[in-house]
């Protein structure tokens, strides 16, 4: 007999393990018949477990047009199938509760994986956070809004005149210059949350029975100090809003704005902790290298380059069915990555599209425009 060793969850116990529990995660950007897949996830490790609650209720809106933009259509063409080593990691980190990051060339579908893993299992809306230079920590948790907040105290205190004092900030703030504090409007506590946005991290963490999809996008433009940040967030599972937990023992439940649109939850006693750690998805173009802290808690995938097969399915995802001259420019395609520089498979994709519909260019223009439709991405030959 094989030795399974310490990878056969069955040599833990005796239970029986459900034969779709490994390949939860198939890698054909649609979603699985018995949806939601998601509903098949073991339990997490004991060291991953989180107590978040109460859970939400009302299930997360669902963005079928943003699936289609990035996917093609439901029922379409697949737009590439996932290799074994895609499918193996993404499962892992499903089951082990932990971030993946995914690298590689420019325009390879790292964020479209994202969007592949929450059809796929039924998971709804991809949170997404662009990452840039000054990106922090907290502002992927939460913004608050404290001058709208005096402004809109200062208009209701002028309303109902200079009895009632303006609050500038939640109860329990020692007013300056030594004076006690004023008691705080009621409705100013109760109306604190118009002027709480959570970030989608913070959306993320929200407490539900099933996960969120979150995009961190382009990891590589972040401060070392957001990646160290990041660590506490990933480990723990949780965050505090200080604003709200102030004013804890008066108000312990207020209602916030969430990342979805028009989304709203209720945050208890200033406190946000999971119960389902979410799906993290972490692009990178291996522009920098990630603190060893940090990539020991993710799991890491680099996708390769697309090969013709490949590149055919995304076309076919997104555009009618192709003929001869389709293949030619696949393989013209490919010979240019190889021997030109970097190339993106969405460039390839932009060409066919206008050579295939009808208001395209025409024949005079179209070699001088293709040259210029698949520029290469390294800065190399672009005289700048």
């Amino acid at each position: 007999m094989a030795d399974r060793g310490l990878h056969d969850p069955a040599a833990a116990d005796d239970a029986v393990v459900d034969p779709d529990a490994w390949h939860l995660y198939r890698g054909t950007g649609r979603p699985r018949e018995d949806t939601p897949g998601i509903g098949l996830l073991p339990s997490p490790p004991p060291w991953r477990r989180f107590t978040g609650g109460p859970l939400i209720e009302e299930p997360p809106p669902q963005d079928e047009a943003e699936f289609t933009r990035r996917l093609g259509p439901v029922d379409g063409t697949v737009p590439r199938a996932a290799s074994a080593r895609e499918r193996d990691l993404v499962n892992a980190a499903l089951l082990l509760r932990r971030p993946l990051i995914v690298t590689g060339p420019p325009g390879i579908g790292k964020s479209s994986l994202a969007h592949c893993i929450s059809r796929e299992l039924g998971l709804s809306r991809v949170l997404r956070w662009n990452i840039t230079s000054r990106s922090t920590l907290k502002e992927g948790l939460y913004a608050y809004d404290a001058i709208g907040r005096v402004q809109e105290a200062a208009a209701r205190g002028a309303l109902r005149g200079p009895a009632v004092q303006a609050v500038s900030e939640p109860a329990g703030e020692p007013e300056a210059m030594g004076q006690p504090p004023a008691e705080p409007d009621s409705d100013a506590l109760r109306n604190v949350g118009d002027y709480i946005q959570l970030g989608p991290l913070g959306t993320a963490l929200l407490p539900r029975s099933a996960p969120r999809v979150l995009l961190i996008d382009e990891i590589d433009k972040a401060d070392v100090d957001l990646v160290g940040d990041l660590l506490s967030v990933f480990e723990e599972g949780e965050y505090r809003v200080p604003e709200l937990a102030r004013m804890r023992s008066r108000t312990p439940d207020v209602e916030v704005h969430t990342d979805d649109p028009d989304g709203t939850a209720v945050v208890h006693h200033g406190l946000v902790r999971c119960a389902a750690f979410p799906v993290v998805v972490i692009t990178s173009n291996g522009e920098r290298v990630l603190p060893p802290a940090f990539l020991r808690r993710c799991l890491y995938l680099e996708l390769p380059p697309p090969d013709a097969g490949q590149l055919a399915a995304v076309l076919s995802a997104h555009l009618s069915d192709g003929d001869e001259t389709r293949s030619i420019m696949i393989r013209d395609f490919l010979a240019r990555s190889r021997t030109g520089g970097t190339l993106a498979a969405d460039q390839l994709l932009s060409s066919e599209f206008l050579r295939t519909t009808p208001a395209g260019p025409d024949q005079n223009s179209w070699n001088e425009l293709l040259h210029a439709l698949w520029r290469r991405l390294d800065g190399a030959g672009t005289g700048g």
